[in-house]
């Protein structure tokens, strides 16, 4: 039988001890707790040039290899700055995961930045994820369960839509959600599979002090598949106009868009209908009627 590992507490002191067993060379650096957290992992920095990544729950664990195969290769072949491992810590008695030290990459997070031209952040991604697209996807990670489906079809998560929606009845517009759900898994990505990152939100862009991106992390669900699931950033964190500049910058099909929308319409639904995860009820009902407003791909 089956026993689901329970999530660990997570703190300095942990990573204070877990550094000092496993890597002796960086033991008595400084730890810190970072100021902006992820959902899946925990970050701390260490020291003025590394940070710590420990996974928060199993469900995470599969990122921590993937990312350590992965990352270089994207990194040689990205002008973009991505996470650089230099070490993969292993379970210990008070922490049951395996964990990372990567290379500590300095900038903002896009949701925090004081400065930010929405517009030209969206030119910026949009031209990343191109560039990422056409990255060899040799024998990348196939979408999957590592990625939690990211890459592969909308419809996987048919189920989830449908409950969510008999949960939220008449808070929402079920007609026009069945309409952009139904859109969304009309079509197929039917060329062969490229690289996705799996998660462009904007706690995963980090800006410079003038706004513009300057690198991209958590790539802890990438894999190659389907690259819809990387432009719902257009309706979590972009306006109208940005919206457009991204659609012009990325460069795909209206039908890829359209399963775009039904991620993003998919993950507004679940989260309203009350499922644990980031972010409160008015930024999820502000996704949503962005969704339900604007197909962007036009």
């Amino acid at each position: 039988m089956h026993t689901e590992v329970p999530r660990p507490r997570i703190d300095a002191a942990l990573v204070e001890r877990l550094v000092a067993a496993q890597f002796p060379e960086w033991a008595g650096l400084p730890v810190r707790e970072v100021d902006a957290q992820g959902w899946d992992n925990r970050t701390y920095r260490l020291g003025s040039e590394l940070a710590v990544r420990l996974p928060s729950a199993a469900g995470y664990v599969a990122a921590v290899e993937k990312e350590q195969r992965v990352l270089p290769y994207l990194a040689a072949r990205l002008d973009v700055p991505v996470p650089e491992p230099v070490g993969l810590g292993v379970p210990a008695e008070d922490y049951p995961f395996p964990w990372s030290v990567r290379r500590w990459i300095d900038g903002t997070v896009a949701a925090r930045a004081s400065t930010l031209d929405r517009r030209a952040l969206a030119a910026d991604v949009g031209a990343v994820l191109r560039q990422l697209r056409a990255v060899p996807a040799g024998d990348g990670p196939v979408a999957g369960v590592h990625s939690f489906h990211r890459g592969a079809h909308p419809s996987h998560y048919a189920p989830e839509v449908v409950a969510a929606l008999d949960r939220l009845g008449d808070d929402v517009d079920r007609h026009a959600c069945e309409a952009v759900w139904g859109a969304a898994t009309a079509s197929v990505w039917d060329r062969p599979a490229v690289w996705f990152h799996g998660d462009v939100a904007p706690g995963n862009l980090l800006v410079d002090r003038d706004g513009r991106l300057s690198a991209v992390i958590d790539f802890g669900t990438c894999g190659v598949g389907d690259p819809a699931c990387d432009l719902v950033l257009a309706w979590t964190f972009l306006d109208p106009e940005a919206r457009r500049v991204f659609r012009d910058a990325v460069g795909l099909d209206a039908a890829t868009w359209a399963r775009a929308r039904g991620w993003a319409l998919w993950k507004a639904l679940i989260m309203l209908a009350g499922s644990a995860g980031p972010g409160d009820r008015a930024e999820h009902e502000a996704v949503l009627g962005a969704v339900l407003a604007d197909p962007v791909a036009t």
